[in-house]
């Protein structure tokens, strides 16, 4: 079937997928390789040792150099810059440019620029202009410079928000996306001129007997925490004061849980991914744990966690 070339392109490259469209004044060195069904749009150029996978769009005026891997389903817009030398010096080259990975699916807003040696991971989304310095995580949601993590995109392209609105001593599934295992907990809360009480016990409102407890506090609100998930270890969540997001993932859905109130508990299982961020300046995160802590029981990879759960679900 093969490819088509722009007469006033340049293709050096003799791996190049079906369907790919390669635009005006593009210029494609001997050893990149494309795959199929590509969008390279005008004045693009992609360097040697560049790996771009199916039903990728680089919108115009982009250059992909040495060290850059692009993923399945990547939109890049115009303008974006992609760098591969934290030190460059005319004539001077590094022995190994950084490699820099953009994961499946992952959107690059135009003039935003990515440092070296960064992966921005799948589904994730750069802002217009951001100035990405860091690992971006999946689905993560950056603006600024230095880009910071303002949201998380479902996989569904939604963004779907819990807040404390269940009655007392009510609990339910969390939240509408329905994440395997989580559920909120309405604690009782009493209060008179004396101030405010809330409560629980284990088998009311409390379904398991911690081990042990910390606290989460003074964290800026530009900064995430979590980021992980347990093997055997269950969680239960209330932001004592202030309040914070909690981002829950099961592996095929997602969803964000608001906890703005003393009496909102948050049961996180085993083997669900967890994120907390958004933490207003007072905010206090308590989280009571089942286990005492054991490294080994962290999953700090999300593409480890999106194995273990895959494995898991195929044995059941």
């Amino acid at each position: 079937m093969g490819y088509f070339k722009h007469p006033q392109s340049i293709v050096e490259s003799q791996f190049i997928g079906d369907e790919t469209r390669i635009w005006a004044f593009a210029h494609v060195l001997p050893g990149a390789r494309i795959g199929r069904d590509c969008n390279i749009c005008d004045y693009v150029f992609i360097e040697n040792d560049v790996r771009i996978g199916d039903r990728v769009t680089i919108k115009c005026g982009v250059q992909v150099w040495d060290g850059i891997t692009i993923e399945n389903d990547v939109f890049i817009g115009p303008n974006v810059t992609l760098t591969n030398d934290l030190f460059p010096r005319s004539k001077q080259y590094p022995e190994k440019f950084s490699r820099t990975v953009i994961r499946q699916g992952a959107s690059i807003g135009a003039n935003a620029t990515i440092l070296p040696g960064v992966t921005i991971g799948k589904d994730a989304m750069v802002g217009a202009g951001a100035v990405v310095t860091k690992d971006v995580p999946p689905y993560a949601i950056v603006i600024g410079n230095p880009a910071r993590i303002t949201s998380y995109a479902t996989p569904s392209k939604t963004q779907r928000s819990t807040p404390a609105a269940i009655t007392c001593g009510e609990k339910k599934t969390a939240p509408d996306a329905m994440v395997k295992g989580v559920t909120i907990f309405s604690l009782p809360l009493i209060t008179d001129l004396r101030g405010s009480l809330t409560f629980a016990e284990y088998g009311q409102f409390l379904p398991f007997i911690p081990k042990r407890f910390f606290m989460v506090f003074d964290v800026p609100s530009k900064e995430i925490r979590g980021e992980h998930a347990h093997k055997k270890l269950h969680e239960f969540l209330v932001c004592v004061k202030g309040s914070c997001s909690l981002v829950v993932d099961d592996g095929k859905n997602r969803g964000e849980i608001l906890l703005n109130s003393a009496n909102i508990g948050v049961h996180v299982p085993p083997l669900v991914w967890r994120i907390h961020y958004k933490y207003s300046p007072d905010a206090v995160l308590l989280a009571l744990a089942s286990e005492k802590y054991e490294a080994e029981d962290y999953i700090r990879d999300y593409n480890q966690y999106l194995e273990m759960v895959s494995d898991g679900a195929s044995k059941d």
